[in-house]
């Protein structure tokens, strides 16, 4: 049948489809008012910050740890972002508060550091996220910019300081997972081979299949896996897709785990397919920037029917962009596996505002 995936990329397309329907769907038929975005983005905001904080404690344990912050960190920026823009449109309309200000800035807080001692990755993801947030919100809401020299040094400093500590913090407890220096120095040990693969083995589709890691006979040179769906959802439906189980994990690594996206998908779907993405990127962001001038403008001429939708637009785009920045330029996995999966939620929640059902 047409309608199932051949390949990676194909599964990919189909999901990323399904997913904006849905989003259509859920953004129009759902009750979305203040209220109830307010209620939700508190909700994830907290729940994130309990599982990232219980992953930590998990490693420092010993028990191992899931890197939550992968999949869901953009979410848990969606929902924050969410929260802080609930709160600024609460406060126009006269209403106090300061008391669920402060709750937002504690999950902020225990977000960040539980996060940030997680993964270095993360740690940039916030940080630019929040930055991202704040312009968008004092864009929204025509406040004075915030990009003043000062605040512009401060977020360079908080970045510095952020990194400073953690290894710091690293060496004082002598857990080398937690040094942004041993991070690296294992990109400037591995990068180089992984680079010098992608450049001298790309093609305009795909790439040479001498450069696979499966054999001749099953190598394909497209959508090899590289770049993928999480495990499970591959194997739930029983598509005979190769997949890097155990060991064969780290010849993925050459691609997902030491280079930045933009070489891991043009290495799995070659140059036409980072084309492609950097297309869906930039048609994302810049349809979501003008849904939310229209939101704005409904708002100003008191039109209360899009506050719910304006704010969740607000934090899915702030995720979304941050997301797109760090997994295209910084680390491969921030847009890969089960975080994949979250960039096309989060593209979805953006591009699922371009319908609008009217009632009557």
């Amino acid at each position: 049948m047409l309608l199932i995936a051949a390949n990676h990329l194909q599964l990919i397309v189909e999901v990323a489809i399904i997913l904006i329907a849905l989003m259509i769907f859920i953004i129009n038929l759902v009750p979305l008012s203040l209220s109830v975005v307010t209620f939700l983005s508190l909700f994830l905001s907290g729940a994130f910050t309990l599982i990232f904080g219980v992953d930590i404690f998990m490693l420092f344990a010993s028990f191992g740890q899931n890197e939550f912050t992968h999949p869901f960190g953009p979410i848990a920026l969606a929902s924050i972002i969410t929260a802080l823009a609930s709160m600024k449109v609460m406060e126009e309309s006269g209403v106090n508060v300061k008391g669920l200000k402060k709750l937002v800035y504690i999950l902020l807080l225990g977000i960040t550091v539980f996060g940030g001692l997680m993964h270095r990755s993360f740690l940039i993801l916030w940080i630019i996220g929040l930055f991202i947030g704040y312009l968008m919100i004092s864009k929204s809401f025509r406040e004075k910019s915030i990009l003043t020299p000062k605040r512009i040094i401060m977020f360079m400093g908080v970045v510095v300081a952020a990194f400073v500590l953690l290894q710091v913090f690293s060496m004082i407890s002598g857990m080398s997972i937690f040094s942004p220096v041993l991070r690296m120095q294992r990109i400037e040990t591995y990068s180089g081979s992984s680079l010098q693969t992608v450049l001298s083995s790309t093609q305009l589709i795909g790439h040479n299949t001498n450069a696979s890691f499966w054999t001749n006979d099953t190598a394909t040179g497209f959508a090899e896996g590289y770049i993928t769906l999480p495990m499970q959802v591959i194997l739930f439906f029983g598509l005979p897709f190769p997949l890097f189980f155990g060991t064969l994990v780290n010849q993925k690594d050459t691609i997902d785990y030491m280079l930045s996206g933009i070489f891991g998908y043009t290495f799995d779907f070659g140059y036409l397919g980072l084309i492609v993405l950097i297309a869906f990127v930039l048609g994302t962001i810049i349809i979501g920037l003008k849904l939310l001038s229209i939101y704005r403008q409904k708002r100003e001429k008191h039109n209360k029917k899009y506050l719910g939708k304006e704010v969740l637009l607000i934090g899915c785009l702030t995720g979304f962009i941050s997301q797109s920045l760090v997994g295209l330029f910084i680390f491969n996995r921030t847009i890969n596996g089960l975080a994949l999966l979250t960039f096309l939620f989060l593209a979805a929640s953006v591009l699922g505002h371009i319908v609008s059902v009217q009632r009557y």
